[in-house]
């Protein structure tokens, strides 16, 4: 029986990118493993409400929060309704490109790994320049993670991260905003043993674009970082 994917998008205020986003998966799909969509519309006020219950087809669930409660909060809520074996956290801005789901999907059939992180840093066919300040907030908490958890990782902070379901405590996810991502990634960390990290294409916005992570959420994501640990 193959395994399934659970891809977790969770947008907010997306709509000139989200039925992007949903046609590269479509076009990605992948003869290993089947795929169950789940976006989680955060309260937006655009029309990406609208544009989304155009497009059914696209995904299998869509989940919405009346009000914008943050990444971390869609993200969790997504996870509550996925039923695949891994869960796979696919921004809705184009940032992240479908296409290297086969980079993931193939150490999953090889491996059964607990969780792969992808990497903008290495080895990788193309990455956009970055925010100075936030490729700095990157390579701090890159460096701290690594040595909390004694590992290699060379891009803590990419959005690619993809996991066993069971090993998530949902009771235990207390983030809702970006820092989230450090809390579901020490959470795995601390309870499975195998990983692995695959280069990944990256096409990063600027905030002129909508880029909405700031050089500043880098201090929750530290105080999480620590936390997570010691919990």
């Amino acid at each position: 029986m193959k395994k399934i994917l659970s891809i977790i998008i969770p947008s907010y205020n997306e709509e000139k990118t989200i039925i992007k986003i949903l046609e590269k998966i479509d076009s990605n799909k992948i003869e290993l493993i089947n795929f169950e969509i789940i976006v989680i519309d955060d309260g937006s006020s655009d029309q990406s409400r609208k544009v989304l219950e155009s497009n059914k087809d696209l995904y299998n669930k869509l989940l919405i929060n009346e009000r914008n409660l943050g990444k971390g909060f869609s993200v969790k809520k997504g996870i509550e309704n996925a039923s695949g074996d891994y869960i796979l956290i696919q921004d809705a801005d184009l940032e992240y490109d479908p296409g290297d789901y086969v980079k993931f999907v193939n150490v999953i059939s090889k491996f059964d790994p607990d969780g792969i992180i992808g990497t903008r840093v290495i080895f990788n066919q193309y990455t956009r320049a970055h925010n100075f300040f936030n490729k700095i907030g990157n390579k701090i908490l890159t460096l701290i993670f690594n040595i909390i958890y004694n590992k290699t990782f060379t891009d803590i902070c990419c959005c690619y991260f993809v996991f066993k379901r069971d090993l998530i405590d949902l009771k235990k996810l207390k983030s809702n905003g970006f820092e989230g991502h450090i809390e579901i990634i020490s959470q795995v960390m601390k309870k499975g043993k195998n990983f692995y990290e695959v280069p990944i294409n990256y096409n990063g916005r600027t905030i002129n674009e909508g880029k909405k992570i700031r050089y500043y959420h880098f201090i929750p994501m530290l105080i999480k970082l620590f936390s997570s640990r010691i919990k």
